[in-house]
């Protein structure tokens, strides 16, 4: 029997088995440093290997790092989004999904880091809502296709999942969309730009979607981007 481990989410196991792992040590002595550079370079699980142990350390503290409320934006709009199934995508540690889940939506959120759903679901706990979590890789997730009235994704940025998202809403679907700007980096010289939105890019990466919010914020101390769009109701055919 191989060994695993099991990671919790409101009811659902998630069972990770160890022999890959150990497997992968093994492999890293047998080769040499030429061909392990090669290996890594083409193997995207050892990214999301280093991507989940430093998020799980990140977030090995009693605090919250990005606090335990919601995005403003995400609070000013609360009346607008559509009743029904949430997905919170790169959830952390829940502050906005389980926002949502307060307000009656039945809430799935995404993460690559268990440390930090363990304490969205802490949270929940204490606003007496419940949610639902998943350990994940967004690089290799599948989001099912019109499954969503709401999707939310909060500073984190894969320009990639963009398709993905609006293929994913229901008819009359929105998402909400926030993170950081280019203009961020006279705060945080040494932020990665790859992750960080050109001007005005977010309102090219949700094509066939109606705008219904959209907005650029420099704080003096951060700068982002926020959108809220919505997915077209089909016609129905008589």
């Amino acid at each position: 029997m191989v060994p695993s481990t099991t990671l919790s989410g409101d009811g659902m196991k998630h069972r990770l088995p160890l022999f890959p792992i150990l497997s992968k040590i093994f492999v890293l002595g047998l080769l040499s440093p030429l061909a392990l550079v090669g290996l890594m370079t083409n193997d995207s699980s050892w990214g999301a290997d280093a991507d989940k142990e430093r998020w799980n350390n990140k977030y090995q503290t009693e605090n919250y790092l990005f606090g335990r409320d919601p995005i403003p934006f995400l609070t000013a709009h609360i009346d607008l989004l559509p009743k029904g199934k949430a997905l919170d995508l790169a959830m952390g540690e829940g502050r906005n999904g389980v926002y949502l889940a307060t307000q009656g939506f039945k809430v799935t959120g995404i993460d690559i880091s268990e440390t930090g759903l363990k304490k969205a679901q802490n949270l929940a706990a204490e606003k007496g809502a419940s949610l639902t979590t998943v350990v994940a890789d967004l690089e290799q997730y599948t989001i099912s296709p019109n499954s969503y009235d709401v999707i939310i994704c909060t500073y984190f940025l894969q320009r990639d999942l963009f398709p993905k998202i609006t293929a994913a809403l229901k008819p009359g679907g929105m998402v909400l969309f926030e993170t950081y700007t280019i203009d961020h980096l006279q705060y945080r010289p040494k932020f990665n730009r790859t992750f960080l939105l050109e001007r005005n890019e977010l309102l090219t990466l949700l094509p066939g979607l109606q705008v219904l919010q959209y907005q650029e914020v420099d704080t003096g101390h951060e700068a982002f981007a926020s959108i809220l769009a919505q997915k077209p109701v089909q016609a129905t055919r008589k």
